[in-house]
């Protein structure tokens, strides 16, 4: 039974998440089920993008990734399930594939696109406020149980894209962008250190506040002290030792940070 992994906005208070959990349990008893987040910002797309992007290849192929972040439920936007490369995605057809998307076409991967219009796999009634539970979840659950993609709706190959930072080429280095804020108040750009060719003596300037080099891991540094590190997926990160980053520069995701590499 493949795995599903779930990334929503709703927080753990609710009990959305493990509703969603019973109802998949209910159509496919065997599933795997693992939380990637539920603590993206509410309605952000971007960060939801950024996150399930950064998580997926990690799982095994076939699993399925139920996203739901989801400003647009009940209204016309599209319900949609997608087999991209190894992995399968349903959740609302809102931009928030676009990194994956992207990455895939980049990397010559099958890509195909489902609109979710069979009722036949969603549960009997469907609200207006809770697609996560009525729609993406039953759906992910029948994929499990072995239902064909062909079989959930319509082909269509217009998903809709969001505008996704990357980072920009600067006379004197690059301009990143504030990507993740993890729970420790840590700032993740979308810029790989591998970019850097090693170089750790750059100059970091976000929201009027400079960084002097990056440092091998955050005990190198005082408590208190901004700092710069290579997180675990070889991006450079930006972090407050024993603190945090975005209450120290009141930071927030799309933020530009600017890189400067020192000349020879």
């Amino acid at each position: 039974m493949p795995v599903i992994s779930l990334i929503t906005d709703f927080g753990i208070r609710s009990g959305f998440v493990g509703v969603m959990k019973g109802v998949i349990y209910r159509i496919a008893p065997e599933a795997k089920i693992v939380d990637i987040s539920h603590s993206i910002a509410a309605q952000d797309i971007r960060e939801g993008a950024f996150a399930l992007w950064r998580a997926y290849s990690f799982f095994p192929p076939s699993t399925i990734h139920v996203y739901v972040v989801d400003p647009g439920v009940g209204t016309q936007r599209r319900a949609l399930a997608a087999h991209i490369g190894e992995n399968y995605f349903v959740g609302p057809d809102n931009g928030l594939l676009t990194p994956i998307i992207e990455d895939a076409e980049g990397r010559g991967r099958k890509i195909e696109f489902v609109k979710l219009d069979n009722p036949r796999f969603f549960l009997p009634k469907v609200s207006h406020t809770f697609h996560g539970r009525d729609i993406f979840a039953p759906v992910a659950a029948h994929l499990a149980s072995g239902v064909a993609l062909a079989e959930l709706g319509t082909p269509v190959s217009d998903p809709v894209r969001v505008q996704v930072p990357k980072p920009e080429k600067t006379l004197d280095g690059w301009r990143a962008h504030v990507t993740l804020i993890d729970t420790f108040g840590n700032l993740t750009t979308d810029l790989p250190f591998s970019t850097l060719q090693n170089r750790t003596d750059i100059l970091l300037r976000l929201r009027g506040a400079e960084i002097h080099g990056i440092a091998e891991s955050y005990g190198h540094k005082r408590p208190g002290d901004l700092v710069a590190v290579v997180d675990s997926e070889d991006f450079v990160e930006i972090a407050v030792v024993n603190g945090s980053a975005v209450e120290k520069l009141g930071a927030k995701v799309g933020d530009d940070v600017d890189v400067i590499i020192p000349s020879p």
